[in-house]
C-alpha cells in the first residue's frame, strides 16, 4: 500500500509539471505572438505613415506573403492593419521608440536616428522587448490573445478602462464572447458602485473593500426575454420566470456574477423555528469565504425587501454558515431603484446587504437583441416549470 501511494504521489507530482509546462508554453507562445504582432505592427506603421510605402503597401505584402508561405494564417491585409493599430494604440510601451525619442530630443541628427531605426529593423520584429512598467499591467497585458486586445481597441478608447478588461480578461481568463459581454454590460463603470452597507456591517474593513469590488450595481442578463413571453398569471410570475432562465443559463449568470461565485442551488430552503423559507439564489464565493443570497424582483425597490433578506441572511448565519466561513452577504436584484434612497435605508440594517438593478432583453438595443437564444427555448422551460408544479 506504501508503494502505491508513493506512486500516486509522483503521478501527481508528474501531471502537475507537465500540466504547468504545457500552460507556460501556451503562455510563452501567446507572449511571442503578441510581440511579433506589436513588432510588425510598428514596421508598418513606420513605413506606411510617413509615405515610405505607396497606397496599396498593406495588400500588396499580405498577398505577397500567402504566395511564399502557402497555408500562413493571421496575415491578412485586414490583420496587418490591425497589428498597426495594435502598435499604434500601445506606442508608449515601446522602449526602442522611447529611446529614439530620447535622441531626437537631445538633438542628435534625425538623419541618424532613422538609420539606426533601418539597420534594426529586423531586430525590431523579433526580438522586441516591452518594458516593464511599474503601474503598467505587463504581464496581464502579454496573456491576452490578440484577438481579444482587437475588442478591447475597438470599442475602448480610455486609457484607465482598457487596462480594467484587460486585467479582467487575464485575471477571469475570459473567452472572446465573455469579454464582449462584459464590455456590453459596461463593467468598467458598474464595478464598485453597488448601494451596500457592508463597511458597517462586516466586521472587517478589508472585507468590506473586497466585497465592494465582488459585486456591480447593474446586471446584464441579455439572455433572459421574459417580456416575449405570454404570461398573464399571478404577479410574481416574472420573477420565477428570470429565476428559472438564470438556472437554466447559469455559466452566463455566474460569468455575468464575476469570479469565484460557485453555485448552491435555487430556491434553497431555510428550516428553523418550524418557519419554511426560500431563498432564491444561493451562491457560495470563494474569495469572500461566504455564502451569497441572491433574491429577484421584478419591480422597482421596496424597503420590505430589506427586512425578508436580512432574515434570510440571520439563518443563514444561525444555521447554515461553517465556523471557517465569513457571514453570509445578500444581494437584491430588482429592475429598477432610487439610487439615493436605497443608500440612506439601508444603512438602519445590521446585516451586509447590496441592492443591484438588472436589464433583460427588452432594456437591450435591437443590435444586441438579435443575438438572444431562441425564444422558445424559455417557453419550454416555462412550460416544464408548469407541468411540475
Amino acid at each position: 500500500m506504501g508503494d502505491l501511494q508513493n506512486y500516486d504521489d509522483a503521478v501527481r507530482e508528474i501531471k502537475t509539471a507537465i500540466l504547468q509546462s504545457q500552460y507556460d508554453a501556451a503562455r510563452n507562445v501567446n507572449e511571442k505572438q503578441l510581440q511579433l504582432y506589436y513588432g510588425i505592427g510598428k514596421y508598418i506603421s513606420l513605413n506606411s505613415r510617413n509615405g515610405f510605402w505607396g497606397k496599396g503597401a498593406i495588400d500588396a505584402i499580405s498577398e505577397q506573403l500567402d504566395k511564399e508561405l502557402p497555408g500562413l494564417r493571421g496575415f491578412t491585409s485586414r490583420n496587418l492593419r490591425y497589428m498597426r493599430t495594435f502598435y499604434e494604440e500601445w506606442k508608449m510601451l515601446d522602449c526602442v521608440e522611447q529611446h529614439a525619442n530620447i535622441i531626437d530630443n537631445e538633438s542628435v541628427n534625425l538623419e541618424l536616428a532613422n538609420s539606426k531605426i533601418e539597420k534594426n529593423k529586423i531586430e525590431i520584429i523579433w526580438n522586441l522587448q516591452v518594458p516593464n512598467s511599474y503601474d503598467f499591467p505587463i504581464d496581464a497585458f502579454l496573456h491576452i490573445g490578440f484577438t481579444h486586445h482587437r475588442v478591447i481597441l475597438g470599442k475602448i478608447k480610455n486609457f484607465e478602462e482598457r487596462l480594467f478588461y484587460i486585467k479582467r480578461c487575464a485575471d477571469e481568463h475570459f473567452t472572446v464572447e465573455a469579454l464582449k459581454r462584459s464590455l456590453d454590460a459596461d463593467d468598467y463603470h458598474h464595478q464598485g458602485k453597488l448601494p451596500n452597507n457592508f463597511v458597517r456591517a462586516l466586521p472587517a474593513g478589508q472585507q468590506a473593500l473586497r466585497a465592494i469590488e465582488a459585486f456591480k450595481d447593474e446586471y446584464l442578463l441579455d439572455y433572459i426575454n421574459v417580456e416575449e413571453l405570454d404570461v398573464r398569471d399571478c404577479s410574481d410570475i416574472d420573477e420565477r420566470i428570470v429565476e428559472n432562465a438564470i438556472i437554466h443559463n447559469i455559466k452566463n449568470f455566474i460569468l455575468t456574477f464575476g469570479k469565484d461565485f460557485a453555485f448552491i442551488r435555487n430556491q434553497y430552503r431555510l428550516d428553523a423555528f418550524g418557519e419554511d423559507q426560500y431563498i432564491d439564489l444561493l451562491f457560495f464565493n470563494r474569495e469572500l469565504n461566504c455564502l451569497v443570497a441572491v433574491e429577484l424582483k421584478r419591480g422597482k425597490f421596496k424597503t420590505s425587501y430589506l427586512g425578508q433578506m436580512q432574515g434570510y441572511l440571520s439563518v443563514l448565519d444561525g444555521y447554515e454558515r461553517k465556523p471557517h466561513e465569513n457571514p453570509a452577504i445578500g444581494i437584491i436584484l430588482c429592475k429598477d431603484m432610487n439610487r439615493s434612497f436605497v443608500d440612506y435605508v439601508i444603512q438602519d440594517y445590521t446585516k451586509p446587504m447590496g441592492v443591484a438593478t438588472y436589464k433583460t432583453s427588452k432594456d437591450m438595443s435591437e443590435e444586441l437583441r438579435r443575438a438572444l437564444p431562441d425564444i422558445e427555448d424559455l417557453k419550454r422551460l416555462l412550460d416544464t416549470e408548469k407541468n411540475v408544479t
